[in-house]
């Protein structure tokens, strides 16, 4: 356990520069009685509204949950949502000098109606399309700035697909952390899959890999290796994680290679697993950590966040004491 306390309290001198998209989950809690006479749909009794980080935010959160320093830029709208959001920001002790606010876009909000537990209804308010020039070098001007003025231990991107991570802001934004020393991590999505190029570690769920490879890849040791080796061919990364839902966690290095199951847990929402997981090995690859102990730690992590309704950060006191448990097993 001590070996464990010692990882924790290094993970708390780290600084994490986050880039991604980022939005606002919106909650609409209620209590459902009845059917509308106006149409088979439920009436909710609505009770109380609640905004929280989401996205790449979400990602900030987490960072910030493990006793990590977070550092985040992206791009919000000139608008009421957008001021919500930077006012959300001071509490969970994330700055935001790195936020640009645009208004040619507006805030990225997913609202969701809740009743008794179970999510009813999501709506989606949010612009996709890519960042304009102007756009892109205020992003890039405030990025640089950040790398030195904190020097950050390691950049993680957060891809929503939302239009900020352009291949103009990708390719930019890696040269600068290579020409830093500095690593970096992906959780990518499809539209740009292939634009993050020699990163430090990618980190994409199956059906991800399924979609860029373009057929389906089953989660067995022999499909996974082949997977991963296509990826690095094309991507020429070094670390690859692939989270398999239910069946845990692919690792792979090069050198390195296996499966770990799923902690078995009681599923109550997969919402905002893959930020928890991205953010915890992100973490545990800037602390050093071998392979196996990053696939493990982020496991854990991911699995964790799935026992509550809505996206949720990581318990870090916990997720230390299931950690240990298994380390010592091992």
């Amino acid at each position: 356990m001590q070996h464990v306390h010692e990882l924790f309290e290094r993970f708390r001198h780290l600084k994490v520069l986050v880039v991604g998209d980022v939005m606002i989950d919106r909650y609409l809690t209620g209590q459902v009685s009845r059917v509308s006479p106006e149409a088979p749909v439920p009436v909710v009794h609505f009770q109380k509204e609640e905004n929280r980080l989401g996205g790449a935010a979400n990602v900030a959160l987490n960072i910030a949950a493990m006793g990590a320093i977070p550092l985040m830029v992206s791009v919000i709208g000139d608008d009421a949502y957008g001021d919500i959001f930077m006012d959300l920001l001071p509490a969970a002790g994330i700055d935001g000098s790195g936020m640009v606010r645009s208004r040619r876009r507006q805030t990225t909000v997913k609202t969701r109606v809740i009743a008794q537990g179970q999510h009813l209804l999501r709506i989606d308010r949010e612009d996709t399309h890519d960042l304009d020039a102007d756009e892109t070098a205020e992003v890039l001007g405030r990025l640089s700035r950040l790398l030195r003025t904190e020097r950050p231990d390691v950049l993680l991107f957060q891809d929503y697909n939302k239009g900020l991570l352009t291949e103009t802001v990708i390719e930019e934004v890696i040269r600068m952390a290579r020409e830093a020393g500095i690593p970096t991590t992906v959780d990518p999505k499809f539209h740009r899959f292939f634009a993050f190029r020699q990163t430090t570690l990618f980190k994409p769920n199956l059906k991800e890999v399924s979609d860029g490879l373009g057929r389906k890849v089953h989660p067995t040791l022999d499909e996974l290796a082949r997977a991963s080796q296509q990826l690095r061919q094309r991507l020429d990364h070094q670390i690859t994680l692939i989270t398999l839902s239910e069946k845990g966690i692919f690792y792979d290095d090069g050198h390195d290679m296996g499966i770990l199951p799923a902690h078995p847990r009681d599923i109550a929402d997969v919402c905002g697993a893959g930020d928890t997981v991205i953010s915890v090995a992100t973490l545990a690859l800037a602390a050093g950590l071998p392979l196996p102990q990053i696939a493990l730690l982020a496991n854990l992590a991911g699995g964790q966040v799935c026992e509550r309704v809505g996206v949720v950060p990581v318990d870090a006191h916990r997720l230390a004491r299931e950690f240990a448990q298994l380390v010592t097993r091992q």
